[in-house]
Order: C-alpha cells, then sequence, then structure tokens
C-alpha cells in the first residue's frame, strides 16, 4: 500500500514550506510561480482529504 493520507499529507507540506522559503517570488501562504502552484495545490489537496477524513472517524 503506498504512504499512509496522514504521510503524504506531511510530505506535501514538507515540500510546500521548502519551496516557498526558497522562492524569491512565492511567499508561505500564496504559491506566485508555477513550481509553487503545482506543490501548494497538492498540500492543499491532501489537506482536505486528510480533515474530511478525520471528521468521519
Amino acid at each position: 500500500m503506498p504512504a499512509d493520507l496522514y504521510t503524504r499529507y506531511m510530505d506535501a507540506h514538507r515540500v510546500w514550506t521548502d519551496h516557498a522559503a526558497d522562492c524569491g517570488t512565492c511567499t508561505t501562504t500564496q504559491p506566485a510561480c508555477q513550481v509553487g502552484a503545482t506543490a501548494w495545490e497538492r498540500f492543499t489537496r491532501l489537506q482536505d482529504a486528510h480533515l474530511n477524513r478525520s471528521k468521519q472517524r
């Protein structure tokens, strides 16, 4: 089985925060480049999935 949802969510968060810290145009709360937009979208999609799953339990 692939990594569980929480692990993928945390990995996406790490990728996003690392990118935002190094990118000259993205901020920690808003993507401003294509790479940042992709990382942000993955992070927010997994965050929503994790929160929705948590509510069901």
